[in-house]
């Protein structure tokens, strides 16, 4: 390979870890709420737009700083997903409706918020008014200042989860729940309350998702993120379903495949190749990086 060649490579890999901070925000949120609830949420894609859109309305409309608008809608996100798993998905899970039902209903749930943002929104394509600077040189790197904070948010995050995971109250009553959440109830968790916090976090690493998601993609539309679900899945199943740290590394190198492929590849299968290197390692190790042991 040119030197030329050679240097593209080395960028893209520069542009894999933008986009291995996105899909890890992402995929540790989708993750986490498995493990607690033990089922797999198809809206979830639908509430990365939702919060771009609230951040978009906030910034642009009721001129909001940018940093306050992108906070203020992560939380909302929060309570949006809490409101769901309380207004809708409580009523299957108490009825022990199958699991087959409940992703029927996600399924369904993402439809009707999709949607409804094409209803409020419009179906057409919408952009911050934000301005990403130029870029800059990081040895064999190109990186924009708004792709670096990016990055850092991603890392800070993921150290703020595995703090959460290990050293908090909170976060060792949801790997309990995780092994065994019959067990965890009869030990005196309130599983409810957990399930709730639950919800709102991976709400919120849901909206943080979004918004990184789209500051990268400049532009989005109410289907954004309809693809990117797919990435998020793979990530979550190639790291061990339910498995925080395990979607951390996936995302970390479904990042970097997917952007390598395109410049040695092709673009047009970037997402493809994700789906390639999700066979290749189920066939060489079905469980996914980590196993599924207990799921958090």
């Amino acid at each position: 390979m040119e030197s030329g060649g050679v240097s593209l490579v080395l960028q893209s890999v520069g542009f894999g870890l933008v986009t291995a901070s996105v899909l890890a925000l992402a995929s540790v949120g989708l993750t986490l709420q498995f493990g607690v609830t033990n089922y797999i949420n198809f809206a979830y894609g639908t509430y990365l737009v939702l919060a771009a859109y609230f951040t978009m309305a906030l910034s642009t409309r009721a001129h909001l700083p940018f940093l306050l608008a992108a906070v203020l809608a992560c939380l909302a996100m929060g309570v949006v997903a809490v409101g769901i798993a309380k207004g809708v998905m409580q009523h299957f899970v108490s009825r022990q409706a199958p699991l087959f039902y409940l992703l029927i209903v996600t399924f369904g749930l993402s439809l009707i918020i999709e949607n409804l943002v094409q209803a409020i929104w419009g179906p057409g394509f919408q952009t911050y008014n934000l301005s990403v600077g130029s870029p800059l040189s990081l040895g064999p790197f190109s990186l924009t200042p708004i792709q670096l904070v990016i990055i850092g948010l991603a890392v800070l995050a993921m150290v703020a989860i595995h703090l959460m995971l290990s050293r908090t109250s909170l976060g060792k009553a949801m790997r309990a729940m995780s092994d065994n959440k019959d067990l965890a109830q009869v030990s005196g968790i309130d599983t409810e309350r957990i399930t709730t916090w639950t919800w709102f976090i991976t709400g919120c690493l849901a909206g943080l998702a979004g918004i990184a998601l789209t500051v990268t993609t400049v532009s989005f539309n109410p289907a954004s993120a309809d693809s990117f679900l797919f990435v998020i899945f793979a990530a979550v199943i190639l790291g061990g379903i339910g498995r925080p740290y395990g979607a951390m590394a996936a995302a970390a190198i479904l990042g970097i495949v997917t952007e390598v492929s395109a410049v040695v590849v092709s673009s047009t299968y970037k997402d493809d190749i994700a789906f390639v290197a999700l066979v290749v390692v189920l066939l060489l190790r079905p469980q996914g990086l980590i196993a599924t042991r207990g799921k958090a």
